[in-house]
């Protein structure tokens, strides 16, 4: 990938160029309207859209039901409970295929900044489409374009700012996974509120309102932003020109990276079953106080934010004090010691869903908070280290493509989350959160096998500089 870079002298914003600040801005209103409706969306179906009155209005809904019961349901009629579930998990799962359409929209026929704007706008006109029941599935097929269009675009303009060898580069990711999380914290507070307060619409159109908002700071910031790469022929040329032959290790390093993606889409079914059955257990089984004050349920997308920062940041700190002393793990120890604490965390609902049953009061917030806690410490080690990963283990020829790659595991997650979502009418809670920790711990065993017999093929080859990329999810 040839990326033309900014003046290394640029130092304006953090000792970093303008463009960083103007990138991490756009960043953090898309994600406060990216996950403001994503909070809303499983409570909104449910409470709502999905009852009647409501479901016989939504354009095509009726005709791919039949796809959903097949998938989800094995054929049999899904309840409102678990065609939320299944809607949803199609949703969040499909958002991250979309950025392979929207990479080579970009690197093929629009460039760049015009790929980010088209997504921008798509992506406004779904959240306002959210406004009327008859253009829901049409709405959601619009956030999910304009989603694909923006992952990963933008992200690849935060790497562009810097030359091959800048070591601003690392900082600059940590400065807009935190704009990333300010949209995160901030968004399903905002929108939930009005959503559950007010009127589900309201929180849609506050999400809308913020993606314009994202797209305005992003074509005021377009001069101080690199210019597109290459495309077409130019930019196949190029490719051709850096890129040697595939090696046999290379080949071996790319199958067992491509064994490894449902792995990892199982190491996230904790964390981002957060949006879907989480919220709904949440409000049925959990006693939503925090400090004494009632907190709504969307809130808690919010706390999660707040805990991820807060760990993210301990956990880059933790390493370097660790390494003053001690060896510091690699990528795949990382992986396997973040799943093992996720584990632990999703094990804290099981318990306190234990206690609840036994005693027939609500799930207390503390163990909520610990679930939070050892979760997104495990999130610290396990997302962004599995980024680290693919990039430092892609052969150069075709390391844009491995990063590509590495984005099919969530969606693969994603389609888990929905699937297992529906599960909780038909096990107790209890059960339902164990299955989960079970899943991710075996992932995390998984990688430790995998770091044994197969570490130094994978580590054994040196980081790529010019290929980076980041999510929230993805985060966030």
């Amino acid at each position: 990938m040839t990326a033309v870079t900014a003046d290394a002298d640029d130092r304006w914003f953090m000792g970093h160029p303008k463009g960083l600040a103007y990138l991490a801005f756009t960043e953090a209103w898309e994600r406060f309207s990216y996950y403001g409706m994503q909070t809303l969306l499983v409570l909104y179906m449910v409470h709502q859209l999905l009852l009647p009155g409501h479901v016989e209005h939504v354009a095509g809904l009726a005709q791919s039901r039949g796809v959903f019961d097949m998938l989800y349901g094995h054929g049999q009629v899904l309840s409102v409970t678990k065609l939320a579930s299944a809607i949803f998990g199609f949703y969040a799962s499909t958002v991250y295929l979309t950025p392979i359409l929207g990479g080579i929209l970009a690197d093929r026929l629009l460039g760049r900044t015009r790929t980010i704007i088209l997504g921008a706008c798509l992506m406004a006109l779904g959240h306002f489409l959210m406004a009327f029941d008859v253009s829901f599935l049409i709405a959601l097929v619009c956030l999910m374009l304009g989603a694909g269009c923006l992952k990963g675009n933008l992200a690849t303009q935060v790497g562009s700012l810097y030359k091959a060898g800048d070591n601003r580069r690392a900082d600059a990711f940590q400065i807009y996974y935190l704009g990333i999380n300010a949209g995160v914290i901030f968004g399903p507070m905002i929108t939930g509120t009005l959503g559950q307060k007010i009127a589900w619409h309201y929180g849609f159109a506050a999400a809308g309102v913020g993606m314009l908002i994202s797209l305005v700071i992003y074509l005021t910031g377009r001069k101080h932003l690199p210019p597109d790469a290459p495309r077409g022929a130019a930019a196949r040329a190029s490719v051709k020109a850096d890129a040697g032959p595939l090696s046999r290790r290379d080949i071996a390093s790319i199958a067992l990276l491509v064994l490894l993606l449902p792995v990892l889409a199982v190491s996230i079914v904790g964390n981002n079953q957060i949006f879907n059955g989480y919220l709904l257990w949440a409000e049925k089984s959990a006693d939503l106080q925090l400090f004494g004050v009632p907190i709504l349920t969307t809130w808690l997308v919010s706390v999660d934010s707040i805990v991820s920062v807060a760990t993210l940041a301990l956990m880059v700190w933790f390493w370097r004090v660790w390494a003053k002393r001690f060896p510091e793990p690699d990528e795949l120890g990382k992986i396997t010691i973040g799943c093992f604490f996720a584990a632990a965390g999703v094990a804290c609902l099981a318990v306190g869903s234990m206690i609840g049953a036994q005693t027939g009061q609500k799930v207390g917030f503390g163990w909520l908070l610990a679930f939070h806690l050892l979760n997104d410490i495990g999130f610290a080690n396990v997302l962004p280290v599995g980024l680290a990963l693919y990039v430092r283990s892609a052969p150069k020829a075709i390391a844009g493509f491995i990063v590509g790659l590495y984005y099919l595991h969530l969606w693969g997650g994603n389609t888990l989350v929905g699937w297992l979502g529906g599960l909780l009418e038909d096990m107790p809670a209890s059960r339902f959160w164990l299955l989960h920790a079970a899943l991710v711990g075996g992932a995390g065993v998984v990688f430790f096998f995998v770091r044994l017999l197969f570490g130094r093929l994978l580590l054994g080859q040196p980081a790529q500089p010019d290929i980076v990329a980041a999510d929230a999810g993805e985060m966030p």
